[in-house]
This record gives C-alpha cells, structure tokens and sequence, in this order.
C-alpha cells in the first residue's frame, strides 16, 4: 500500500497478473477498450492497439515563431509617455523622455543631440540631460540570490529592463522658403514619435545656432568624442561671428580663455589669434575702408612669438584638411617682438626667428597716466597731491621731455617740500609719503632704447602681430608697469575723440593679454582702481572702436567683474579650482564636466553666437608651439 492508497497497485495490462482473486485486496482494471477509444489513430486495422513509441521518435516538436517585428527599425526609439510628457516655459515643467531600443543603447550618451519629428514637418531638436535603467517587472533585484547570481554572470539581459533618455528642448526646426530655422520650443511632440540621432551638419548647426563662417575655434563633441555626420568632412565646425551682417563681430565683443596648466590654454589661443591674422580676414571702419585687424600679445612666458615659424610636425595631410575645412595655419610672417628695455635684463629670442625691436617706456607717458609710479599703492589724498600738484609744477619746470631721473631730483628739494607744506596745498607727511612710493622705477622709465611713442606704425600693423614678452623681466613691479603703461597707451587712443596717433584710431585692434589676473584683479588701491575703469570703459566701447580684448588666464575667479561682464564668449578647459569653475558662469550641465576634460577639450559659453557647447580643438597647433 502506497500512500496513494487503492490506486498503488493500479495496472494498465489487462493481462498482467496481479492482486485481483484476493478477496481482501481488490484491484481494478481498465476496460479492455479504454486505450482503443482514448486514441482511435493509435489502432490496428485488426482492432489491436499499436505498442507504445517514445515521444522523441514522433513530430511532436512546437514550431518555432518569430517575435521581432517584421520591417527594419529607424532612430534609436521612442516617446514615451508612462512617466508623463509635457514641455513647459520653465525647465522643471518639462517632463520628456524617451525608450531607448536595445540595440543603440551602447552609443547612446548624456548630451547627444536627437531629433523628435512632428506630423507637420517640424521637428524637435533636443539633447539628451539624463539617462537610467528602470525595472521592466517588480522585482527587488537588491537581494544575496540576485547579487551573487549577477557574479556567477558575464553579463545582464537587456530585456529585463527599460533604458530612457530624459530630453531637454532645445529648439524647434521649421522651414521657411527653404532655408531651415529654429526657434524656441513651443510644441509637445506626440506619444510614440521615433527619435534619431541627429547626424546632418545642417539640422545640429541650426538647432545650435552655429554660424556657418566666422573664427574657427574647434569642433563640436559630447563627452569629449566629436559629434560624426554623414558628410564630408564627417566632423562640424564651430565658428565665431564675425561680420556685421548678425550684429557685431564678437572679436570685438571680446574673449576670455580659461585653463589650469597643463590644459592647452596657449595652445588654443594661439590657433585663435591665428585665425584673426588670416590674409582674408578684414573689417571695415567708419572712413569706408576695409582693415585687417591689428594685434598686440602680452606674452609673461614668451611663447607668442613663435607665431612666426611653422609648427614642424604640422604634415602636409593635416594641412589639406585643414585648407578644405577654411582654417589658416602656418607661421605669420609679420611677426614683431618688442622687447622692453628693464634694468640689466637681457632677452634670448633662441626659440623662434621674428624680429626683435627693443624699445622703452617714456617718463612722458606719466603725465597721462599718473598711476605708473603709484605701484606701491597710495591712498587718495597722495594720489591727488601727486596728480594735481607734483607733476603738473614738473611738467611746467621740465617740459613734456622731463626724465624719471630729474623728476626724482625734483621730489629731492626740501625748498619744495616746505614751500607746498606752508601753502597748505600739500602737508609734508603726504609729500614725503608720496615721493617714497614713485622711487624704485629707475630701471623702468628712459632706458637705453627708443621710446616706444616713436615706434606707434612698427607697433601697431594692420595684419601684424606684435608680441611683448616679459619673461626677462625678474621684476613683478617693473613688468606690470610696462603691460599697463603700452595697454593704456592702446586703449586712450581707441577711446580718444582726438588721438595723437591716428595709426591706432584708425585700425582694428586685439588686445591680447596671457596672465590676465595679475592686471585685472580687484584691488583696494587707487591706481588699481583706475586700470579697471580703464579696461571697463575699453570693453564698453569695443565693438564700436573695432577694440577687441583676448584675455587668458589660470585664475578667472581674480579678475574683477566690472571687465568679467563684458565678456561675450568665455572658452573654459580644463580648471581644478571650484572657485574658478563657478566665476566663468557657464551653465551647470557644462560645468560639471569641466574638472574631468582631457587636454583640448573645451567648453564655449557665447551666448550672442550659438547654445553652451564642447568642443575639441586641434590636436596641432597651428603654429609653432612648445621649447625643444
């Protein structure tokens, strides 16, 4: 007896001898049709049931069916709507995402731009913000099982989960008489609408409101692979305005690169400024004529001056691409280092072939710009007594050709000191505060060289690069009273309704500065003071002088705001300093990636030109760069 009970000792054969004349343990047999009519095709012709066969001997076998959808798949999914689907004014009211097929899932990245058709024929141009895997079934997969099962795996199965992209708007494509535009997004797409990567030059530039001409500054990437399309070149440009056509050319809107070191800031801004030297590149003045533009480089770690040569490892394919691409590239031959005269420093031009003109820095240009000989900091009332009675009394003694030297002798006369003490005009602590504080420039002013006031049309060269080094220099006080004695110089004629040179007036002018932090920065002291006014009122006027400022620098969070906000277009690589990484003002989906980009890659922030981008620059540079 089984735990079955009666039916253990059940039997199928009716002719298998069992337990049925037992009187006690009854037993019970099929009838002897039972297995004919269970199954009338398994009998004989004569009526006796076939011996059973083993199942894997028949054609039992299900047939297998296709479940992927017939057809061929287009983009790399489509809106959803499980999770809501609403585009708003404001970022927080919109709610897209998108289901990511399983296929295109490994190419997909934060930041890839997508494309979402309307049944009109607009289309939604839009980045992706996010990505997430959700679970396809409820399931708590945050178990011992599951984890030490995923260990014993090599890999998971996508058809568990879901895989969505949320989406930011950027931009709605129309066309208008043929020509694509964009404008800012109004329209919800529809549930279920394919998505595809954008990959045609036109649709990204557009929905980016990228200038196809203007300055080259790098190409478009997302988390730093560059943006591919089908055509030829495969990669998209990225291009700063410059006509007048939009509006002013941003060179003139200026510009500020931020980097650490080590990031490739010179390197970027040398192919930069290489591109306002191309032999096309011109603007027109007010007189009616057409000029290329002028610069002048500050260059503290004399690097600049080897803009003249030609970069040698720049191989004559990279050169072809670069000519389809419209970049200029090579060494600029008109290409002049004035070297500032300082005490016994001497320059060694070793590392590049320009031309060297020495000059110095006429105790004249004080009149103009008292603050030269304030390096040690007055407070208001020395600098008044220095502005308005020292200098203006020597000036009328020695005339506008008076020396450094005489006007120290001057500042020497104790007749003088008593004479301005018992007029009252200037008490003897002020006249003796103000006379220690302009000693210590002898090494400055008048040395040994001609006046750079007698070198304004070598200085200042439409098409030419002027490059002022100051590595030389040991002498803090002494380098920052040459870069801001020539740069005043610069911008005083620019601003002046009635210059005295008319060749700087008169032509479009870059200010480049390298180290820009150690001139701009925000200081309590007077002559600091009256630098950034200068520098502010310079970038007010820019676009409307043709004065363009190229500011670089490792610190952006020191130079002060009141020039920091007349930056149009900041380019910002790689910078450590979270302090830094906050003052450039970029938007947070950019910021973020700032502190992990490789050398080369950039973010550009200019909003009068396109939408916050990254870019990669030129793997070379366009000229020559670096010390052998």
């Amino acid at each position: 007896m089984t735990d079955l009970g009666d039916f253990g000792d059940f039997t199928a054969d009716p002719d298998e001898p069992g337990d049925a004349d037992d009187p006690e343990e009854g037993s019970a047999t099929a009838p002897p049709s039972a297995s004919a009519s269970a199954d009338p095709s398994s009998a004989s012709a004569d009526g006796t049931a076939d011996a059973p066969t083993d199942a894997s001997d028949g054609d039992d076998d299900f047939e297998t069916i296709d479940l992927d959808p017939r057809g061929e798949d287009v983009g790399i999914g489509a809106v959803c709507v499980s999770r809501g689907l609403r585009v708003g004014e404001d970022d927080e009211d919109t709610t897209l995402q998108a289901y990511v097929t399983q296929g295109n899932r490994a190419s997909i990245r934060i930041g890839t731009y997508l494309l979402a058709p309307y049944p009109d024929g607009e289309t939604l141009f839009c980045r992706i913000a996010a990505l997430e895997y959700a679970q396809q079934y409820h399931a708590d997969d945050a178990t011992e099982i599951h984890a030490r099962r995923a260990m014993r795996t090599d890999g998971i199965s996508e058809a568990d989960y879901k895989f969505l992209a949320s989406l930011e708007p950027v931009a709605v494509l129309y066309d208008d008489g043929g020509e694509l535009k964009r404008r800012m997004t109004d329209r919800v797409p529809k549930p279920q609408t394919v998505i595809r990567q954008a990959t045609d030059v036109e649709e990204i530039k557009t929905g980016l409101k990228i200038p196809d001409d203007g300055v080259f500054l790098g190409h478009l990437s997302v988390g730093g692979e560059k943006v591919r399309t089908a055509a030829s070149p495969p990669t998209i440009d990225y291009r700063l305005k410059d006509d007048y056509e939009s509006g002013d050319p941003l060179v003139f809107r200026h510009t500020l690169i931020a980097g650490g070191t080590g990031s490739g800031k010179t390197h970027a801004a040398k192919n930069v400024l290489r591109q306002f030297l191309a032999d096309e590149r011109t603007y027109p003045m007010e007189d009616g004529r057409s000029v290329k533009p002028a610069i002048v480089q500050f260059d503290p770690q004399d690097e600049y001056a080897q803009m003249h040569d030609d970069n040698p490892d720049l191989d004559d394919a990279f050169a072809r691409r670069l000519e389809r691409e419209g970049i200029a590239h090579g060494g600029h031959d008109d290409t002049t280092v004035f070297v500032p005269s300082v005490g016994s420093a001497s320059y060694a031009p070793s590392h590049h072939r320009a031309e060297c003109v020495e000059f110095t820095i006429p105790f004249s240009m004080v009149y103009e710009n008292p603050w030269l000989v304030a390096g040690s900091g007055l407070n208001d009332n020395q600098y008044g007594a220095l502005v308005s009675v020292l200098l203006p009394r020597f000036r009328s003694q020695y005339g506008d050709g008076g020396t450094y030297e005489e006007f120290t002798t001057f500042l020497d006369d104790p007749a003088l000191r008593e004479e301005l003490d018992e007029s009252g005009r200037v008490h003897e602590a002020t006249f003796d505060a103000v006379r220690r504080r302009v000693l210590g420039f002898g090494h400055v002013f008048d040395q040994d060289a001609r006046p750079i006031t007698e070198l304004i049309h070598e200085f200042v060269r439409p098409g030419g690069l002027s490059v002022v080094p100051t590595y030389h220099v040991n002498d803090s006080r002494a380098t920052e009273t040459v870069v801001l004695a020539l740069s005043s110089l610069l911008i005083d004629e620019k601003l002046s309704n009635d210059p005295f040179y008319d060749r700087i007036k008169e032509t479009p002018l870059v200010l480049g500065m390298d180290e820009a932090h150690n001139f701009l920065t925000d200081a309590d002291s007077v002559q600091a003071g009256k630098v950034i006014r200068k520098f502010t009122e310079a970038a007010k006027q820019g676009r409307k002088e043709r004065l363009g400022l190229f500011l670089i620098t490792q610190d952006p969070q020191d130079i002060d705001d009141a020039v920091f906000k007349q930056i149009n277009t900041t380019v910002v690589l790689n910078l450590g300093d979270e302090d830094a990484i906050k003052s450039v003002n970029i938007p947070s989906s950019l910021e973020s990636k700032v502190p992990y980009m490789e050398k080369g890659q950039m973010v550009v922030y200019s909003p009068d030109n396109s939408e916050p981008v990254e870019l990669i620059g030129l793997s070379k540079c366009l000229t020559r760069h670096g010390r052998d």
